[in-house]
């Protein structure tokens, strides 16, 4: 029987990447009481690490947007590994967003919504969550974003 979300996701046409594996000593999720911890996702699409740059230098807020939501699908995708089904999300509590951002670039917020915008279409109501943006001075492989999240599972 297919999930709901996985209903959802098919009909907008979203394909979950494989969830990757962690770059360091680490892990990818962790479960505790009643949540699931998703470490940091970088924009990794289908041809590697995408979305490289400094938002306000090499990338605008549309592309940095659109990392952010790469992000939240790689989120998506550590969740169906996690959980195996992913209407056991109760609801998205958290998204921290870490932006590769330019001194002068203070559109943060702008940047993120292209996470927090696919956690509600995918998950309608389950996905409104509390959220920080956060411009920051590098990230892991030169990303524009990093987005990591915390869910209330069933």
């Amino acid at each position: 029987m297919t999930s709901q979300i996985d209903s959802r996701l098919e009909a907008l046409g979203i394909v979950l990447p494989a969830a990757s594996a962690p770059a360091a000593n680490y892990v990818p999720f962790l479960v505790s009481q009643g949540h699931l911890y998703i470490s940091g996702q970088i924009p990794v699409g289908p041809n590697g690490v995408e979305y490289v740059g400094k938002l306000g230098v090499e990338l605008g807020v549309a592309e940095g947007q659109a990392a952010a939501r790469l992000c939240a699908l790689n989120i998506l995708a550590q969740a169906k590994a996690a959980l195996g089904d992913l209407d056991r999300i109760v609801r998205v509590v958290k998204l921290v967003g870490f932006v590769n951002s330019d001194p002068t670039f203070g559109e943060q917020p702008k940047v993120v919504n292209g996470a927090s915008d696919l956690m509600v279409e995918v998950l309608g109501e389950k996905g409104r969550h509390a959220r920080s943006a956060v411009g920051v001075a590098a990230l892991p492989f030169g990303v524009g974003v990093e987005v990591e999240a915390i869910l209330e599972i069933a």
